[in-house]
């Protein structure tokens, strides 16, 4: 018997079976069970169960006119917001397939996501709206988006009855905004108002656990972004074991801050709120006082965050006047908690902060610490359903208990290949004892109790308060600007977010002297996604290289932590 199942909680069983249906009918059947309960709230005004339901049927007919059908990407582009879940639900509806796409994408990182899984149609806001159909308009006729439905905000909310309690004033201007429609040059543009008033036969759902349903992108060491296989049962897995694990019930009232476009928000935030007929509250991105808010008003029991979020709610001088007595649960991944912040949630609110772990490709949490018996700064024991290991990453051999070594998983809700790489897919996974083991590329050890804990990394990747960023796809980014001849990213320690993004630059000889440290950040911010964007360049007259000529990136990385 594993070491860690000692500590597991004897609540939950070692393994579950999960529903082999579609995961629209966990939002049937919860609007079923809890016609009138509060699914969602966003900027004061409340969804039920039976609104929600009836909201995505109809975003439903209008996907079926523009010609969604059984197994077609759709893009879905936005922040958190009531939209977000009825176009995703929307989507799943027609046995479609999500593409969830992060809403700070630029236009050039735009038309990897309409190129690669072939979209025709998408979704967005009306603020991201003109980004995406001039990415869109920027590719050959072909290979155009056809249809493009915007919402405004103000679609799902009041503004007339919105006070500063439920939005904060810097939010107003780009939450209360009416932006224009863009120009989709060979499609349409439709509104929201006017699709929520479509009315047709939907088809009947025939997806089963096997059938594709999202397809979120993660990156890696080379080339873009790559789709992430997810069937209707592989997030079904997560989506109802998290429930099970933190002991969740209808009565849940869930802060949903995490961004649903990440995995984590999507599954183990809204996929398992829906499934257990919980209450979401959304914030649409993070502000510290107004989640203190929110936790007081809504009386929020459960809160999944990055520990930047609880960083900087702790550090609110309003603090004192929020009520934080009803959360049950607090904690997350993507960086460690530092633990002078655990032990200080611990003395002032009598909360353990739980750490957990987990991938894109894991369909977020693939490891998490047990309520009762968490460890500070460690990913936590494996999942319901997980068998993971610690290897070699050269021999793929599996090492003592103690040997740091890479991490790897295999379970139900492991992905099920990368979209149109089937190479990658290939070197991504290996066979051992009659089960498929995904490879993490994370290294990290296990100690006499059987809890992992993260040692480095193998993949070439920074990450920024949780954000994933991917050095190789920021570089490719930056060689479009004429001043630079080459570029290598590399990261830099960061006191609020753990790390950030740094660029050593080569600048071609014509443009010596004539292009500063701030015009590349600046030229950054209006290319990448603000999170990719580097906050420190530092000009060389030349990248260290190999004798094959490779970027010796390592060089660069070591220097930059020997700094420190």
């Amino acid at each position: 018997m594993p070491a860690h199942y000692a500590f597991w909680p004897k609540r939950v069983p070692y393994n579950i079976a999960a529903p082999q249906t579609s995961l629209w009918m966990n939002l049937q059947i919860s609007a079923w069970r809890y016609p009138h309960k509060t699914a969602v709230v966003f900027m004061g005004r409340s969804w039920s169960y039976t609104e929600l339901l009836q909201a995505a049927e109809h975003i439903a007919a209008a996907l079926i006119q523009m010609g969604v059908k059984k197994g077609d990407r759709v893009v879905l582009d936005m922040q958190n917001c009531p939209q977000w879940i009825i176009t995703h639900f929307a989507i799943l509806r027609l046995d479609a397939v999500v593409v969830p796409v992060n809403p700070m994408n630029r236009m050039e990182e735009l038309k990897h996501y309409i190129l690669d899984p072939d979209t025709r149609v998408a979704v967005t806001t009306a603020d991201l709206a003109g980004e995406l159909t001039a990415a869109s308009n920027a590719l050959e006729v072909s290979q155009r988006l056809r249809h493009v439905l915007v919402t405004q905000f103000a679609d799902v909310f009041d503004a007339a009855n919105i006070g500063p309690e439920e939005m904060p004033e810097a939010w107003r201007d780009w939450l209360l905004t009416a932006h224009p429609l863009p120009l989709l040059e060979g499609g349409q543009v439709h509104q929201w108002h006017q699709a929520l008033r479509t009315e047709v036969q939907l088809p009947n759902v025939t997806a089963t656990s096997e059938d594709l349903a999202v397809l979120p992108y993660t990156s890696g060491t080379t080339g873009l972004p790559k789709g992430c296989m997810h069937t209707h049962g592989t997030i079904m897995h997560n989506a109802m074991f998290s429930g099970i694990w933190f002991g969740a019930t209808p009565e849940n009232k869930t802060l949903a801050v995490v961004p649903m476009f990440h995995i984590t928000g999507m599954v183990s935030v809204m996929h398992s709120s829906i499934y257990t007929g919980a209450t979401l509250v959304l914030m649409p991105r993070w502000d510290r006082d107004l989640a203190g808010r929110l936790i007081s008003k809504w009386q929020v029991s459960h809160w999944t965050n990055i520990p930047t979020m609880v960083i900087d709610l702790l550090g609110s001088a309003n603090l004192a006047q929020f009520d934080l007595t009803s959360l049950q649960y607090i904690g997350g991944g993507g960086a460690a908690m530092p633990e002078a912040v655990a032990q200080r949630l611990l003395d002032q609110f009598g909360l353990h902060y739980i750490e957990g772990y987990g991938l894109t490709e894991t369909a977020a949490p693939s490891h998490t610490n047990p309520p009762d018996h968490a460890k500070k700064q460690c990913l936590g024991m494996p999942y319901i359903g997980v068998d993971s290991r610690v290897v070699d990453p050269e021999t793929l051999q599996e090492l003592p208990q103690g040997e740091s070594g890479e991490i790897v998983i295999s379970g139900p809700q492991v992905f099920k290949g990368y979209w149109k790489r089937p190479e990658a897919t290939a070197s991504a996974f290996f066979e051992r004892d009659g089960k498929l083991f995904f490879r993490s590329g994370d290294m990290g050890r296990i100690d006499e109790e059987g809890y992992f804990f993260m040692t480095d990394r193998l993949k070439r990747m920074i990450n920024a308060s949780g954000f994933k960023v991917w050095p190789a796809e920021v570089e490719a980014l930056m060689f479009k600007h004429p001043a630079i001849q080459e570029a290598c990213i590399i990261s830099t320690k960061d006191t609020y977010r753990g790390e950030s993004v740094k660029a050593v630059v080569v600048l071609r000889s014509s443009h010596k002297g004539q292009v500063s440290e701030q015009n590349i950040i600046d030229w950054c911010r209006d290319t990448m996604a603000v999170y990719k964007v580097p906050r420190v360049v530092e000009f060389m007259e030349a990248l260290p290289k190999s004798g094959s000529g490779k970027v010796m990136w390592r060089a660069l990385q070591e220097a930059e932590m020997a700094k420190v």
